[in-house]
Formats: structure tokens, C-alpha cells, sequence
């Protein structure tokens, strides 16, 4: 089914930050919520991105905003994105943590600084401080829906790709996570997690066409294709949705079958 022809409101009255709106799985959630009738504020580092993914919203008749450039690994910017989005939304029902960045090396090539820890504020840092920048307002509004993702490599390896910073941060996320539902639960605040498998973007396109890489993916799949950004909005929209009111703490495994093959 093609998202684009989606045009239900099972998002009416809801207000969506959405991080990392110019590419990738950010951008493809932020289409489909307000392709379900969601008012979505997104953002991005990359302004050139964002104002793209604007572009398309228009072509499409959607309404969406982005405050951008913003640097969710600075504070000050993460809370300037919040207080913007209640100025424009009139307060946040939902927040979907998209943006994120990884370094891909081997331990004995990975250097302390620019790959570990850099991933690791750029996974794991951004979701707490956009968290706990939301979070008062979450609970103004008499709660709300947390959307984080951590990834199939929080469960299982990949052949050919180091990802040792990229396990330890989604892994971070997927626990900090459950964590979040259980001090949000009285509040009325759901968090929930998506741990998708290798999705087609613009930053995975380089890696998917190094030899060998697509066939290694594509062995652990039960469903022998990769994903797309509508394949994670979907599961995005349903959690963001009154449709998910009894889910919190969970995990999404959408994958195509890779963390049970």
C-alpha cells in the first residue's frame, strides 16, 4: 500500500516533534503523520535536508514546520526546539527521536573520541536531553507517547559491520527506554521503542553497495528485501495513535525477520 494515498486522521489532534526530519526515517514519519492529520514540528542539522523535506510536504498538501539547523548534542537548542514546537503546536502529544548518528569501525580501528563517543552523544545523548526537554510539557498535557528507536543490532550482530558504538548506544536507548515508561507511567506518559533492521537511506546507500554487504543483510531476513521509511512509520503512527493506549516499555522488532532468523 502506498503511503502516499493514506489520507485517514488516526493522528487528529495530535502535536508531533519529529527528530531528524530531512532524511531517512525521520522524515519518513514526520510525511506520515501529517499525511494522518497530526501537526508535526521537525527538525534537522542539515538545513539544506529539512527545507527538502518541506518541499515534499507541500507537494503532497501536508502541513509541516522545522526549526533548523538544530543541534540536538547542544542543550540550549534542544530546549529552543521545545519551546518552539509548543509555540507553534500549542503544546506536544508525541515525540518521535529519529536523529541520530553512528561511526562504523572495528575495536582496533575505533578512536576514543571521534567514533566511541561521538556516537555515543549522537545515539544515546540526544534521546535523553530531547526526553528531558519534553517531558514537563508531557505531562501538562496529561501525558503522551514516546518513540524512540534502538535497532536490530541491539539484539544481534551483523556480519561485516562493526558496529560496536552503534550496539552499545541503541542498546542504551532500548534500556533507557523501558526506564522512561516506568517513571512516566503515573504521568500517563508511554515510551516505547523501534529496533529496526538495515532501512534504505540516504546515510546507509554507501554501505549497502560495498561488495558482499547486501548479501550478508539479506541472509538474516526472512523477508528478503531491506526496509523503507514508511515500513518504520507505520509502527511510528500506531504507537503515536490512541490505537497503542495500553503499550508502553514495549519493543518493535520491525525487521523483515532478522533478529529471529
Amino acid at each position: 500500500m502506498n503511503a502516499r494515498s493514506i489520507g485517514t486522521a488516526r493522528l487528529a489532534s495530535k502535536a508531533a516533534i519529529v527528530t531528524g526530519v530531512g532524511n531517512g526515517i525521520g522524515r519518513g514519519c514526520a510525511l506520515m503523520f501529517a499525511r494522518h492529520g497530526a501537526r508535526v514540528l521537525g527538525c534537522d542539522l542539515d538545513a539544506s535536508a529539512a527545507e527538502d523535506a518541506l518541499a515534499e510536504a507541500r507537494a503532497d498538501g501536508l502541513s509541516l514546520e522545522s526549526l533548523h539547523p538544530c543541534d540536538l548534542t547542544h542543550p540550549s537548542d534542544v530546549a529552543r526546539l521545545v519551546i518552539h514546537a509548543v509555540e507553534r503546536l500549542g503544546g506536544i502529544d508525541i515525540l518521535v527521536n529519529a536523529a541520530a548518528w553512528g561511526a562504523f569501525a572495528p575495536i582496533e580501528a575505533m578512536d576514543y573520541e571521534r567514533d566511541w563517543r561521538r556516537t555515543l552523544v549522537c545515539e544515546l545523548d540526544i534521546v535523553f536531553l530531547a526526553c528531558k526537554a519534553v517531558w514537563p510539557h508531557l505531562i501538562a498535557r496529561g501525558g503522551g507517547s514516546i518513540i524512540n528507536f534502538a535497532s536490530a543490532n541491539a539484539h544481534v550482530t551483523l556480519q561485516g559491520s562493526p558496529a560496536l558504538a552503534h550496539c552499545a548506544g541503541k542498546g542504551g536507548v532500548l534500556a533507557m527506554t523501558r526506564q522512561l515508561a516506568a517513571e512516566g507511567a503515573p504521568h500517563g506518559i508511554r515510551a516505547n521503542t523501534i529496533s529496526p533492521a538495515l532501512v534504505v537511506t540516504a546515510a546507509t546507500r554507501p554501505v549497502i553497495e560495498q561488495p558482499g554487504f547486501l548479501q550478508n543483510v539479506l541472509a538474516k531476513s526472512m523477508l528478503k528485501r531491506l526496509g523503507t521509511p514508511e515500513d518504520i512509520a507505520w509502527c511510528a503512527t500506531y504507537l503515536a495513535s490512541d490505537e497503542s493506549t495500553w503499550v508502553t516499555a514495549a519493543d518493535f522488532c520491525i525487521d523483515g525477520g532478522a533478529t529471529r532468523c
